[in-house]
């Protein structure tokens, strides 16, 4: 599934036909238009208190603001819009707020989808008792 943005010979940024000041210039329900599906329920079924709070939170800050001073958020389920653009959200992972910065090709995505929860395992060596063999090693 792809998502249509493009960006033009001059580096101009397009999402579904539209460049990016259409799209923050446009109300919520027709940026939900041009959402994929699931995006574009959520909006349409309605956003919650909590959204709204972080829509109206970034509606409010600028962009050098959020640098400095991110907007937390444990909403990894908050659709990334045109208006969210340059601003820095500081997501929720279970454990900490990770910093994401967004971009024009974030728009459409949720937040939650560029900040993972689950961090790779790197296994190493066995230690002492772990498996059979090691009770012959000798331990000095």
């Amino acid at each position: 599934m792809s998502t249509e943005y493009r960006t033009g010979r001059e580096g101009e940024f397009t999402y579904r036909g539209h460049d990016l000041d259409e799209l923050q210039e446009m109300s919520l329900e027709d940026v939900a238009e041009l959402l994929p599906a699931r995006q574009r329920r959520t909006i349409t079924r309605g956003l919650s208190e909590e959204h709204h709070k972080v829509l109206a939170e970034a509606r409010e800050s600028g962009t050098e603001e959020t640098a400095n001073n991110p907007i937390r958020t444990h909403l990894r389920d908050m659709p990334v819009l045109p208006e969210f653009v340059g601003l820095t959200f500081a997501v929720y992972t279970g454990q900490e707020f990770e910093r994401v910065e967004v971009q024009p090709e974030m728009i459409g995505h949720y937040l939650g989808e560029f900040q993972l929860t689950r961090s790779s395992v790197e296994h190493g060596q066995a230690g002492i008792g772990a498996t059979r063999s090691s009770k012959f090693v000798p331990l000095k």
